[in-house]
C-alpha cells in the first residue's frame, strides 16, 4: 500500500509504503528492510534511515531499533534524482502495440530497461524518451514510464506507460495480479513431473550481493512461481512459467535453486558445455495480459521466439 507523504515526512514527490512486522522475535530494523525491499541495498536502505525518512510507530528510527511483532513500518522513497546525463538515443523498437495511454514492446537480448550506476546510456529508456518525447514527466527521470522490468538478457513483452493515470493503474495491475505475465524458457535437465510451483524466499544472496538467492523467510520476500513441462529435449526441457509474485530474477533464482537452471544465465547457472554459444540466458517473456488503464478492455499481448532462443530449440529437437 502507498500513500502521499505529507511535507512533514518527506518534501516534494515520492512513494511512502506501509509495512507492519509481524515475526515472533525481535529483529534489527535495516536487516529487516533489506529483506522487505530487496530492490534496494542495505547502503540504501541504512541512507534512508539516516535521513529520517522511516518511522517505527510514527517516531524516527534507527538502523539498529529492534522490530517487535505488531509494529508499524514506515518508509518512504524520495524520487530519483534527475539525471542530466539522460538523453533521447535512436534506438530500433520491436513495437507490439502502441496507442497515447501505453506502448507494448518486445525487448531484444543485452538491453538493460532503465539507467544504474556505471550503465547510462543504450538503456530502453534511452530509446523510449527519443521515441515518447513526453515520458520524462512521468515517474521522474530514472524509470519514466516503466511499470515492471525484464532482465537485461530476459526478452520479450514489456508495458511502458505514457501518462501518469496509466502508470499508476498499471502498476496497481501487477501489483493485484490483474495483469498477467507468462514466460517461456529452456532449462537444464528434466524437472519431475509435468508441472509445479516453486515457492521460496527471495533476498540478497548472503555472501555475492550483486546476486539474489532462496532464502530464510525472516530474511527475503515471499515468491512462487508456476512451472508446465512442454517439452522434453534430451538433457534439456522447454518449459512454461507464470508468477504469482514479480521479485527481482525471481525464475532464474527458482529455477538454479531447484537443480534446473536456466541456460545461458551466467549469473545463476554453472559454466556447462552448450550445443552452441550463447551470450545470455533462454528466458522469453512470451505473453502480457492486462486490463488497459483508460477503457478497462481486456488486451493480450504475444511476443515471438527471438531468432536464438529458436535456432538453440531446432538443434535440440534435432539430437533428441
Amino acid at each position: 500500500m502507498t500513500e502521499s507523504p505529507t511535507n512533514s515526512f518527506g518534501e516534494g514527490e515520492g512513494e511512502l509504503f506501509i509495512l507492519h512486522y509481524s515475526k515472533p522475535l525481535p529483529m534489527r530494523l535495516d536487516r529487516w528492510l533489506v529483506s522487505q525491499r530487496s530492490e534496494q541495498s542495505r547502503a540504501t536502505i541504512q541512507k534512508f534511515i539516516d535521513a529520517g525518512f522511516v518511522r517505527v510507530n510514527g517516531i524516527n528510527a534507527r538502523a539498529k531499533t529492534p522490530l517487535r511483532s505488531g509494529d508499524k513500518i514506515q518508509l518512504w522513497i524520495p524520487p530519483p534524482e534527475p539525471l542530466d546525463y539522460l538523453q533521447p538515443e535512436a534506438m530500433e523498437l520491436d513495437i507490439l502495440f502502441e496507442d497515447k495511454h501505453l506502448i507494448v514492446i518486445n525487448k531484444s537480448a543485452g538491453i538493460t530497461v532503465h539507467p544504474a550506476p556505471g550503465n547510462k546510456t543504450g538503456t530502453l529508456v534511452n530509446g523510449l524518451l527519443h521515441h515518447c518525447p513526453d515520458l520524462p514527466g512521468i515517474n521522474g527521470k530514472l524509470r519514466p514510464g516503466i511499470v515492471h522490468r525484464l532482465d537485461k538478457d530476459t526478452t520479450g513483452c514489456i508495458v511502458i506507460a505514457k501518462s501518469q493515470e496509466s502508470l499508476i493503474k498499471l502498476q496497481k495491475q501487477i501489483q493485484s495480479r490483474i495483469a498477467s505475465r507468462n514466460y517461456i524458457g529452456i532449462v537444464h535437465g528434466v524437472p519431475k513431473g509435468d508441472n509445479g510451483m516453486i515457492i521460496g524466499a527471495i533476498g540478497r544472496h548472503p555472501v555475492d550481493r550483486k546476486k539474489y538467492a532462496v532464502v530464510d523467510e525472516s530474511t527475503g520476500r515471499y515468491a512462487c512461481t508456476y512451472w508446465s513441462l512442454s517439452e522434453r529435449l534430451g538433457d534439456y526441457s522447454l518449459v512454461n512459467f507464470k508468477l504469482e509474485t514479480g521479485r527481482t530474477h525471481q525464475i532464474r533464482v527458482h529455477c538454479s535453486h531447484i537443480g534446473h537452471a536456466i541456460v545461458g544465465d551466467q549469473t545463476y547457472s554453472r559454466c556447462r558445455k552448450l550445443p552452441t554459444k550463447l551470450s545470455g540466458q533462454l528466458l522469453h517473456a512470451i505473453k502480457l495480459e492486462l486490463n488497459h488503464p483508460i477503457t478497462n478492455n481486456r488486451m493480450e499481448f504475444d511476443a515471438p521466439l527471438p531468432k536464438t532462443f529458436q535456432k538453440f530449440l531446432t538443434i535440440l529437437r534435432q539430437k533428441s
